[in-house]
């Protein structure tokens, strides 16, 4: 009896069109998926740190490839000792030096072995970074054992006191010297970063797939790996260039980096330390100089941190 009454019951479907599961599950075919880097260029360009850092890195490279149009005056010419920690005049803003230099001239010029060292220091310790570990990571064995091990003796040794020992040996001191020295003593920390990134990356899905395809784990490395593991690398290549360049003036200031002739902000914040209390403006703007650059490029690598690490944007 019950069965009948229950079978003599009518049951009620809704239509389709009327229910929002189909709208719900549908998916959205129009927009294309956006990759690591389409979030993080758009996490970044709401950031205003972002603009900031960007103008003025924009202006300072603009300055270490044209110092000249920012001024008619040579910096190495025209010293009076006359002018010797002379006050700021017309067509001389900042003073003179101690030789009677323009100090406006020669931190203008002074940018651009500053910024070339800084630059060709993180190339250097980015490329070797990515490839040491790369490697070291994938294949892993003896070879990850032997660079784990060679990277340790290396991070024993401080870089700045490791680049003044190797400094002061080297006949020839030029801005590429100076970055294969402070690339020598960085790279582990790179390749370490790297190390631990490709570590994560190629027990992925896609990895395993391409494996199974049959794939050779080179091509694995180069196509799949190494381009979703290096947002890490990008990070601190962003912060070390300021790093290099703070790295840079310090072996200047100690007299064993660029030689005088070479003008940077280092030499001339050593050669005005001697009359820093008759003259300020001889060390103030140079080492004004060092502190924006420095700052905007660490400003630019807290932003790129934020976009590409979501964890570190959450933790805020």
């Amino acid at each position: 009896m019950q069965n009948k009454k229950y079978a003599s019951q009518g049951h009620y479907v809704a239509p389709l069109e009327e229910t929002p599961v189909a709208a719900i599950d549908k998916l959205d075919e129009s927009q294309k998926a956006r990759s690591t880097w389409a979030d993080a260029w758009e996490s970044m360009r709401r950031r205003p740190t972002f603009w900031i850092s960007a103008v003025l890195i924009f202006i300072i490279a603009v300055v270490a490839l044209f110092p000249g149009l920012f001024t008619s005056v040579a910096p190495n010419s025209n010293c009076l000792l006359a002018n010797s920690n002379g006050s700021p005049e017309a067509g001389h803003p900042f003073g003179f030096t101690r030789q009677g230099c323009d100090v406006y001239s020669r931190v203008l010029f002074g940018t651009q072995a500053s910024v070339t060292v800084g630059l060709l220091a993180t190339a250097l310790v980015t490329l070797v970074g990515i490839v040491i570990g790369s490697l070291a990571g994938f294949y892993g064995g003896f070879l990850d054992a032997l660079v784990s091990r060679v990277g340790d003796i290396f991070f024993a040794i401080p870089t700045v006191l490791g680049a003044i020992v190797l400094m002061s040996v080297l006949p020839d001191r030029t801005p590429i010297t100076v970055a294969l020295v402070l690339a020598i003593f960085a790279w582990p920390q790179v390749a370490r970063i790297m190390r631990g990134a490709v570590l994560s990356a190629k027990n992925s899905d896609y990895v395993m797939a391409s494996i199974a395809l049959g794939v050779s784990k080179f091509k694995i490395l180069l196509r799949h790996v190494i381009p979703n593991a290096i947002a890490p690398v990008i990070v601190i290549a962003t912060v070390s260039l300021g790093t290099f360049i703070v790295a840079e003036s310090t072996l200047s200031f100690l007299g064993i980096g660029l030689p005088p002739s070479v003008m940077s902000w280092g030499n001339d914040i050593g050669q005005a330390r001697t009359s820093v209390r008759t003259s300020p403006q001889t060390l103030l703007y140079p080492a004004a100089a060092l502190s924006l650059t420095v700052l905007s490029f660490l400003m630019l690598g807290d932003v790129v941190r934020d976009a590409l690490d979501p964890k570190a944007r959450a933790r805020r």
